[in-house]
């Protein structure tokens, strides 16, 4: 599911559509990728929003980052979101030659993208965050036990 604005991130502006097809060979190239998942533009507020700064983001950066866009929210796309492990949308992966580097989600205030995209030019690779599995201790194990003492 797309909308215009994301459209024209394909049609006119000639962004990559990335998929689990491509999505390696895309990442791997040399400098900072950056992977668009705007999510359902129908449910997702901000998508379009961010839509319309990634091509302002490319350009104050004067072409040192290389975007590209999942369009497919609910198959691949979903397959690659568990892959970064973020958990809201629209979300920009910056990825540096293959090497995961960070993550900025939802629409932020134009400082704060200029701030953390510079900052993330020079951040280590790092592992993506994983999704978080609630912990519950089994607690019946050791009070039975304790009571055969």
């Amino acid at each position: 599911m797309t909308h215009p604005l994301i459209d024209r991130l394909l049609t006119d502006l000639g962004y990559p559509e990335i998929n689990l097809a491509n999505h390696d060979d895309f990442v791997a190239e040399a400098g900072m990728n950056v992977v668009f998942f705007p999510g359902n533009p129908e449910t997702v507020r901000d998508a379009t929003d961010v839509a319309v700064v990634l091509p302002e983001l490319v350009e104050a950066f004067a072409g040192q980052i290389r975007p590209g866009v999942v369009t497919d929210t609910f198959g691949d796309g979903k397959q690659l979101k568990r892959q970064y492990g973020f958990t809201q949308y629209p979300a920009l992966v910056f990825v540096r030659a293959g090497d995961y580097v960070g993550t900025i989600a939802r629409v932020q205030d134009w400082t704060d993208y200029l701030t953390r995209i510079a900052d993330l030019f020079v951040a280590p690779s790092t592992r993506p965050p994983g999704f978080k599995i609630p912990v519950v201790a089994d607690r019946s194990f050791a009070v039975a036990t304790s009571n055969n003492d």
